[in-house]
């Protein structure tokens, strides 16, 4: 029984998988985060989390 050449799976090289996995997944993580970029104001890169727990500290506190 003769083994035929194009059945066994040939070895991918790094860059070959990478590329084969974001074709099928797409780009898991953008290439800037939104901290990295300067057009985002710094109020607006505060959570929503952020901004109440801020607003929950009692005035004797300052800022």
């Amino acid at each position: 029984m003769a083994e035929r050449d194009d059945d066994t799976p040939r070895s991918e090289t790094p860059w070959e998988r990478r590329r084969r996995l974001a074709a099928i997944f797409g780009d898991a993580e953008p290439a800037v985060t939104s901290d990295e970029r300067d057009d985002v104001p710094p109020a607006e890169r505060e959570s929503a989390a952020d901004r109440w727990l801020k607003s929950q500290v009692p005035p004797h506190h300052g800022d």
